[in-house]
């Protein structure tokens, strides 16, 4: 076995030489194919079968040559004779690489590929084979990766030969075509002939071909028994008035287009109503009681008294004033179709409300999502809260609840705990996990612990709950047998996509977790899209809004112009305090996916800001690329965490490097210097001694 071996890799290094160190004029060129070719004649059966053999092990052992070899084939063999061998080569190559891969280097595939394996993975649960048939038709994946990952994946050895050897047939007609082309060259000026002119065209264009072909039959096969109405009621029609369905409409109203938004429950969606405003209000409410109390430090004496009734009456003038920007008038102002009521997909492009319907040529699902209620013995029993009825349970007592139990260590656990403990009451915070935000940085955990245990909540990690009654008071029992008792419990333990009675099921859209999308927010059927909590994988405001714009001009635009979602980093904070704001790759993740990085860390302690205003806590991290001052990612602990972060996402979303950070002026004393600074740190430790040593030496010349 290691002879063959050794003699084809022998063999392609000897052809590969001659290729690149022969005489590089054409005479030489066309002198060294004559001589092959007049070897070919006398041994018509041996070129042949030493060129199958090495093209095989070069994509065996995923050398970077395939190309290469495919010219030299082509120029040798001409175009039926180079096709023939080229293309069961490859397609054998291919399929030993795979063996190889799932037998002998499965870990080392796995570390080399990264994210994507990924997403080859997610490709192969929903289009199987045919998503591998997409790849070798249109190689966005290279094809050696494809081999590398297709090895750690279930496929048979043989589905992935007869995809491969029919996937890349179009692709390596193409290559052999040019490549006999240019076998058939004899002169420079050889080089406009229409042959060889037309074959670098069809390199050219043969990926826009197979794109565009290869989308005509994914739509073909994805509308297949629906009828595509001839003309449509609505250029857009939204489902859901949370962020992505609000900024989706204002974007399709925008552009003129006619659209519809359909809304069941409250405008607005959970961020107004039972989410990201009202649970701010009660945080400020904290943070005034809690500043009161630190003020000795400041020279100041205050004794805060928590009128608690005045502090949830502000909460509902809050989301009263701010109702107005999210209600039916404004949108309708704009130019939006508001309709109050529970939609249904009939088809594509059929809505249907309350007995009406209306065609439209896109639409938008942003159904949002709902609060998850774990199946644990006796919960239901305990009249368990969510995001979503908190508020009205919190609204009808005089004073803070003085037992309450926090189901979920995330930031909804985190925020509620700490500002209703700052408020005066007694809470309990219980998290499954180790640790509290176990998304974030170990060191990131352990301060919020810290700070929730400060301001009087008793924190239990590593703890879970078990089962619940009430007999007589309501409790809960933790692995391991302590029970706490309560009066109210929260259950933020995560949310759910609202999926359900949409009609997506009969669609054949799949709903198991989000509506799954590719890199436009296109469902299976490509003129609906998906924004928001609906869609994922971020659960977040800014997230949902971004989405519907990008969802929203994608719609209006196909098929002539389209966005991809992830580009732009999203940034998320916990608003705890202190408050903790991430964006981009956290240490962990550029470990697991084997990113050469630094870490650039710098202690609020030391910003001028922080030292006026008494606060010594918190840093401001930076995850860089290793050799280079672009942004990874970035972790920000401390008082104002979300606006310091702002800037370094904004470098990250437009490439701007921590060069650019540091060059910029920024307003003294300020918070926002705290980014400058970070970037200051990184510049000191990539000082060249060596040409500070030169420097020190110019400088000592001068001076004479």
């Amino acid at each position: 076995m290691r002879k063959p071996l050794i003699f084809a890799l022998l063999i392609a290094v000897a052809l590969i030489t001659a290729w690149f160190v022969a005489d590089p004029s054409p005479e030489g060129l066309r002198n060294l194919r004559d001589g092959l070719q007049s070897w070919h004649a006398n041994h018509p059966i041996a070129l042949p079968a030493v060129f199958f053999v090495t093209y095989v092990t070069v994509a065996a052992l995923s050398l970077p040559f395939a190309v290469w070899m495919t010219l030299l084939g082509a120029a040798l063999f001409g175009f039926w004779e180079g096709l023939v061998l080229i293309s069961f080569a490859s397609a054998l190559g291919a399929t030993l690489a795979l063996l190889v891969t799932r037998y002998l280097m499965r870990d080392w595939a796995r570390a080399k590929l990264g994210n994507r394996m990924r997403r080859i993975e997610q490709g192969v649960t929903r289009d199987g084979a045919f998503y591998l048939f997409s790849l070798r038709l249109i190689p966005v994946v290279p094809f050696f990766a494809a081999n590398l990952a297709f090895g750690l994946t279930s496929m048979k050895a043989w589905k992935f030969y007869l995809v491969s050897q029919v996937g890349m047939l179009p692709g390596t007609a193409v290559y052999v075509a040019a490549g006999a082309q240019l076998g058939q060259l004899n002169s420079l000026s050889g080089i406009l002939s229409p042959g060889l002119i037309g074959a670098f065209l069809a390199l050219a264009l043969f990926p826009w071909i197979a794109r565009a072909g290869l989308r005509i039959y994914t739509r073909k096969r994805a509308y297949s028994g629906f009828k595509r109405p001839t003309s449509f009621d609505r250029n857009l029609t939204v489902i859901g008035a949370g962020s992505a369905g609000l900024v989706a409409s204002y974007v399709a109203a925008q552009a003129k287009a006619k659209v519809t938004l359909v809304e069941q429950a409250e405008m607005g969606g959970d961020c107004l109503n039972s989410g990201c405003v009202p649970s701010k209000s009660l945080i400020a409410s904290g943070r005034a009681a809690a500043n009161a109390r630190a003020a000795s430090d400041l020279g100041v004496s205050a004794a805060p008294q928590v009128d608690w009734p005045r502090v949830m009456t502000r909460i509902s003038e809050v989301i009263e004033t701010i109702a107005p920007n999210d209600s039916v008038a404004r949108y309708e102002s704009l130019g939006v179709e508001v309709k109050r009521g529970h939609a249904t997909l009939i088809d594509p492009w059929t809505v249907e409300m309350d007995g009406q319907r209306w065609s439209s040529r896109a639409i938008v699902l942003a159904t949002g999502a709902a609060p998850v209620i774990p199946d644990l013995p006796g919960l239901k029993e305990v009249d368990p809260l969510t995001s979503e009825t908190l508020w009205t349970a919190l609204s009808s007592l005089d004073r803070p609840p003085e037992k309450m139990v926090i189901l979920g260590g995330g930031p909804i656990g985190c925020e509620i705990a700490q500002a209703i403990a700052r408020l005066g009451g007694g809470v309990t915070l219980i998290e499954a996990a180790d640790r509290l935000a176990a998304k974030e940085e170990p060191e990131v955990s352990k301060a919020l612990e810290a700070a929730l245990t400060r301001d009087g909540v008793q924190v239990l990690t590593g703890a879970k709950a078990q089962r619940f009654g009430s007999d007589p008071a309501k409790w809960v029992e933790l692995e391991g047998g302590t029970r706490l008792e309560f009066d109210l419990l929260l259950v933020a333990v995560g949310r759910r996509a609202r999926l359900e009675g949409f009609g997506l099921e009969a669609l054949g859209v799949r709903t198991d977790r989000v509506i799954e999308t590719n890199a436009y927010l296109q469902t299976l059927l490509p003129n609906i899209y998906a924004a928001g909590d609906a869609a994922g994988p971020l659960q977040l405001t800014n997230a949902a809004g971004h989405q519907g714009w990008i969802a929203a001009a994608n719609a209006l635009a196909a098929p002539f112009w389209r966005f991809k979602a992830a580009e732009a980093p999203i940034p998320a904070a916990i608003f705890t305090a202190p408050e903790v704001a991430r964006v981009g790759l956290s240490v962990a993740e550029a470990e697991q996916q084997d990113i050469a990085h630094e870490v650039v860390r710098y202690p609020l302690s030391d910003l001028d800001r922080a030292v006026t205003e008494g606060v010594r806590e918190g840093f401001v991290q930076i995850i860089v690329a290793k050799g280079s001052d672009k942004i990874l990612g970035a972790t920000v602990l401390g008082d104002h965490a979300s606006e310091i972060l702002a800037e370094i996402a904004l470098a990250m979303r437009h490439k701007l490097g921590l060069g650019k950070i540091l060059s910029t002026p920024h307003i003294y004393p300020s918070w926002s210097e705290a980014a400058k600074n970070a970037a200051g740190r990184w510049r000191q430790g990539h000082v060249n001694p060596r040409l500070l040593g030169c420097a020190e030496r110019f400088m000592a010349w001068r001076r004479g």
